[in-house]
């Protein structure tokens, strides 16, 4: 199915780019003015801003970060505005007209006294930010003040399209954008056809990433480079490319720029063509390595951070993560160079190599909502999330143990799981005769009688926080704290020996009321479900 869809055409929209529009339309009429769109790369979100420029009474102002988004925004704006006069360029040398509707400009070239120039005589009603997750530096919140954008008599539109909210710095747009009015995920774009399908391989590597400090919300790049650009893991990555991806056009993402040379050296040295690009290069350079890359001159292309916006290139067939991440944002980015579709293509497959760490690395199983240690074996993506989310509705608070594994695994476990055979550690049986039961990552529960028809249940649950984060909740009645689960066992036991030999007995496992009729095992289990909610309850 993938692969027979038509051409994405600028003329032609889908209906998810018609729904974007429209709710676009309808936030502006109902007064908001600051507007973002959520979709994922590959989606066509140029077509959506072309086609609403085309739409603007006012002059529009395009606002985005590289060279490359420049010119394909330019590229689509002309074809949706059928006027190429009408769309013009404003960067380095390159100076717009006063008669162009649509300003394509870089942010970065937008210095205070020649942002003053540009708006001068210009009615600019429609401001479009590309890839606006940028959008909370402080440089880029600088032109977006002067641009007018947060006082409170601007009467335009400020519309940002992202195929990521997450920021590496943790900041978040909340403070730009008013309102994410549309958003679609991957996993559905994938099921209607429009994108992609995704399917990856978990590759382990033995580089060591445990004692590297995070900077921010993923890892300090030198310190990264250090731990992975070895000749071992270069070698490793190479061979998985050169054995997985075979015949597809693939890019690998790096750390650095050497960390980029090693790679594409480890490749030629098994006989695999690799080019490399990075920032640095030279505009002619990196200019050839493209159409090298384009031209099947070269099958893989190393990169450092140029490939993660902008780069358009639907016959990309595989990505190969060689540079970890904890970064959701970042991962989505790389991996989306692959999901675009295009003739003969049926997928796009997704390499993780999975280096030492206690830290959590994003992987494709992650990005799909499904456990981030899933070995998928060359396996769809989201066909996994669909079993997993089956897994989670049937049987709530099944849970996974750190490390590897297969879906055929979770399966089997899952198959195999009951809330009502879960029994507690062996530390807590050593210390108790009672029929103290699992709760799983929350606790545990005991019942006893409490007089002839009375059952009372007391539960130790695991609260936030550091210290005594063991709480015992009697009949929903909180108690005390501890700060180890067994103290909290024993304390209760002692208090159950105090209320009588009846109820000391009646905490037991062989205790007669249990068994009348199932009782103990229905409570253990209205318990369990009120703690794990099923979804959708």
């Amino acid at each position: 199915m993938t692969a027979a869809l038509p051409p994405h055409s600028a003329s032609v929209l889908r209906p998810y780019q018609r729904a974007a529009i429209d709710a676009v339309l309808a936030a502006r009429r109902a007064g908001r003015r600051r507007l973002l769109v959520h979709l994922p790369t590959g989606a066509g979100k140029t077509v959506i801003f072309a086609h609403l420029a085309k739409l603007a009474r006012r002059q529009v102002l395009v606002l985005a970060h590289r060279e490359e988004l420049l010119t394909q925004a330019r590229e689509k704006l002309i074809r949706a505005l059928d006027d190429e006069a009408l769309v013009e360029i404003e960067r380095g040398a390159l100076r717009a007209s006063a008669e162009a509707k649509v300003l394509v400009c870089s942010i970065r070239s937008l210095h205070e006294e020649r942002l003053a120039r540009v708006l001068r005589g210009r009615d600019v009603g429609l401001i479009i930010y590309d890839e606006c997750h940028h959008a909370a530096a402080e440089d880029n919140l600088r032109v977006l003040r002067q641009l007018g954008v947060f006082d409170p008599a601007f009467d335009g539109t400020l519309l940002g399209f992202t195929a990521t909210t997450a920021r590496g710095d943790g900041q978040g747009l909340d403070e730009v954008f008013e309102e994410v009015v549309y958003t679609r995920a991957l996993p559905e774009l994938i099921d209607d056809g429009y994108l992609a399908p995704l399917r990856g391989f978990r590759i382990s590597t033995t580089a060591d990433l445990r004692k590297l400090s995070p900077a921010g919300l993923d890892y300090d790049e030198e310190e990264l480079a250090e731990a992975i650009d070895i000749e071992e893991r270069n070698a490793l990555v190479a061979r998985s490319i050169q054995e997985l991806a075979r015949d597809r056009r693939t890019i690998a993402f790096c750390v650095t720029v050497d960390h980029a040379r090693h790679l594409a050296h480890a490749l030629n040295a098994l006989g695999v063509p690799a080019g490399i690009v990075h920032g640095a290069m030279p505009g002619p350079a990196r200019v050839q390595a493209l159409r090298d890359f384009r031209e099947g001159l070269t099958h893989v292309l190393t990169n450092v951070g140029v490939l993660t916006e902008g780069f358009d290139d639907p016959g990309v067939s595989c990505v190969a993560m060689a540079r970890p991440t904890r970064s959701e944002g970042l991962y989505a980015q790389c991996v989306g160079r692959g999901t675009r579709l295009f003739p003969g293509k049926l997928d796009c497959l997704i390499l993780d190599f999975v280096d030492l760490t206690t830290l959590s690395l994003c992987t494709l199983p992650s990005l799909f909502g499904t456990p981030r240690d899933l070995d998928l074996r060359g396996g769809d993506a989201n066909e996994a999330r669909r079993v997993w989310q089956r897994i989670e509705f049937d049987r709530p608070g099944f849970e996974l143990e750190a490390g590897a594994v297969t879906l055929a695994e979770i399966q089997d476990r899952a198959a195999s799981f009951d809330p009502l055979t879960l029994r507690p550690d062996e530390d807590v049986r050593a210390i108790s005769i009672n029929a103290w039961f699992s709760l799983g990552r929350h606790g545990l529960g005991l019942h006893f009688q409490r007089g002839a028809d009375r059952v009372s249940e007391v539960l130790v649950l695991r609260r936030p926080g550091r210290g005594k984060v063991w709480e015992v909740v009697l009949d929903d009645r909180p108690m005390t704290r501890f700060a180890r689960i067994e103290e909290a066992v024993e304390a209760v036991d002692f208090e159950i020996e105090q209320m009588g030999r009846a109820t000391a007995l009646s905490a037991k496992h062989d205790a007669s009321w249990r068994r009348a009729a199932n009782r103990g095992d229905a409570l253990r289990l209205e318990v369990w479900h009120r703690l794990h909610p099923r979804r959708g309850r």
